[in-house]
């Protein structure tokens, strides 16, 4: 696995941190069928695994935030839901960099 690959994966433990953080439900429609593997930024971009870039998703709302025209608006709600969490969340700061 290169560094890139490990970086951009989400660990377990950090799966079980996000599921407890997010309340074990989808943070968009509160659906309890969820996961705790949604980028907000996404891999192909070089999003890191890491708990401020990692949301719970049902994989409807994946899938829509990930493949269709909603995908500004629910970016923008993941956005604001993890600002709210962490006061010094920064989007740069959740991007692999060599």
């Amino acid at each position: 696995m290169n560094k890139r690959t490990k970086a951009t994966n989400i660990s377990l433990s950090t799966k079980q941190i996000v599921w407890e953080r997010d309340n074990h439900q989808c943070i968009i429609c509160h659906s309890p069928y969820a996961f705790p593997n949604a980028h907000y930024v996404s891999r192909a971009y070089g999003g890191l695994g890491v708990e401020r870039n990692v949301v719970t998703l049902c994989p409807n709302c994946h899938n829509l935030m990930d493949n269709s025209p909603r995908r500004k608006e629910l970016k923008a709600i993941v956005k604001r839901y993890l600002q709210r969490l962490y006061d010094d969340w920064n989007e740069e700061e959740l991007i692999y960099k060599k």
